[in-house]
């Protein structure tokens, strides 16, 4: 149970990493955004996107577009501003420090 608890806040964290990348790609709909993640066994709720996405708009990491849909209601499509790229560079160089250290801290004893 302990475990479970600790996954879900190591992904929680990096959430917001994993959403400007997907969206760095392309523009997404939140259900698609949901899916992506699903498939790279990142599982996370609407609950849980809708904050982390208005957040990110918040502050300029994230804009969107209304776009027509054949099958109901015009959905909102997410994508990311220059703002949004440069902040993403900043969690590329801290995610690669982060792996450098965790990669240090394994080999200690070897």
């Amino acid at each position: 149970m302990e475990n479970e608890k600790t996954n879900a806040q190591m992904r929680k964290g990096v959430l917001e990493y994993c959403i400007l990348l997907i969206l760095k790609q392309r523009k997404s709909y939140v259900p698609d955004l949901i899916d992506l993640l699903k498939q790279s066994k990142m599982v996370v709720v609407e609950g849980t996107l809708y904050p982390l996405l208005m957040r990110l708009k918040n502050s300029g990491y994230l804009g969107y577009e209304w776009q027509e849909s054949t099958s109901g209601p015009p959905r909102k499509y997410y994508f990311i501003t220059p703002e949004g790229e440069s902040f993403l560079l900043e969690l590329d160089a801290s995610w690669r420090e982060l792996e450098e250290t965790i990669h240090q801290l394994k080999t200690l004893n070897n």
